[in-house]
C-alpha cells in the first residue's frame, strides 16, 4: 500500500508520446508545479492535455506549450497565454473550449463511470455543433461525453503514504475530479505524512484513486496577475 516514489521524474514513469494528461489547477492555483517541470524534462510529445487553462507564457502548463509537447488541449479558459493564441490561429494546436460547468461535470462523469450526460448549456451555439440533442420536459439539451485520461497530475496540500489526500481552500479546484478520472493518478503534496495522521472525516480524495505520491519542493505558488486596491490617503 505504500505508494510513495522518490520524486516527480520517477512518478511519471511510463508516460509516452501521444498520452492524454489531466492537470489540476485553476489559473496557477493548485497546479502540480513539480510534475509539470518533470513532464517537460521527460520530452514526451504529441500530448493531449485536459486542464482548465494552459497556464501563462512559460509558467505552469505554458512550459509544456513552449517545449512543443502539446498538440491538443481541452479546457475552459485561454486568455493569459500569447503563445497558445499564436498556435491556435496558425492551426498548430487543436483547441476545444468547454463551458466551465460542463467541463467540471465531464470530469466528474469520467470518474463516476458515466459515459455521457445531457445539459442545457451550449444549446443553439457552436458548443452544440455535431452533438446529439434531445428535448426533456419541453427544453432542449445537448449530450456531452465524459472526460478520461491516461494520467492525472494532481496537487494536494497533505497526503499520506497510502494516497489519502487533503486540499487547501481554492487550490482544491478540479484536482479531486481529475484524480478519479485517469488510469494512473500521480500526486505531489506539500506535506507527506504517515498513515493515520489525517483526520478521516477531512480526507477529500481517498487512496483508492491514487497510484503514486511524493512530496514536492520549491513551490512558487504564483498568480497570473497581481492587482492592488489604491491605498486611501
Amino acid at each position: 500500500m505504500n505508494k510513495v516514489v522518490a520524486n516527480a521524474d520517477e512518478a511519471l514513469r511510463g508516460i509516452s508520446d501521444g498520452a492524454t494528461v489531466m492537470l489540476g489547477g485553476f489559473g496557477l492555483c493548485g497546479i502540480p508545479e513539480n510534475l509539470i517541470d518533470a513532464l517537460v524534462r521527460s520530452g514526451v510529445k504529441n500530448l493531449t492535455t485536459i486542464s482548465n487553462n494552459v497556464g501563462i507564457d512559460d509558467v505552469g502548463l505554458g512550459k509544456c506549450l513552449a517545449a512543443g509537447q502539446i498538440i491538443k488541449h481541452i479546457g475552459s479558459y485561454v486568455g493569459e497565454n500569447k503563445l497558445l493564441e499564436q498556435l491556435v490561429l496558425t492551426n498548430k494546436l487543436d483547441l476545444q473550449l468547454v463551458p466551465q460547468g460542463t467541463f467540471a461535470e465531464r470530469l466528474r462523469a469520467g470518474g463516476a463511470g458515466i459515459p455521457a450526460f445531457f445539459t442545457p448549456t451550449g444549446v443553439g451555439t457552436i458548443v452544440a455543433e455535431g452533438k446529439e440533442t434531445r428535448d426533456f420536459d419541453g427544453r432542449p439539451y445537448v449530450m456531452e461525453r465524459a472526460l478520461k485520461a491516461d494520467f492525472a497530475l494532481i496537487k494536494a496540500y497533505k497526503g499520506d503514504r497510502w494516497g489519502n489526500l487533503i486540499y487547501r481552500k481554492t487550490a482544491r479546484n478540479f484536482n479531486p475530479m481529475m484524480a478519479a478520472a485517469a488510469k494512473v493518478t500521480v500526486v505531489e503534496v506539500e506535506e507527506l505524512v504517515e498513515v493515520g495522521t489525517l483526520d478521516p472525516d477531512k480526507i477529500m480524495t481517498p487512496s483508492i484513486y491514487v497510484n503514486r505520491i511524493f512530496q514536492g519542493t520549491n513551490y512558487e505558488k504564483r498568480i497570473e496577475r497581481r492587482t492592488l486596491t489604491p491605498r486611501k490617503s
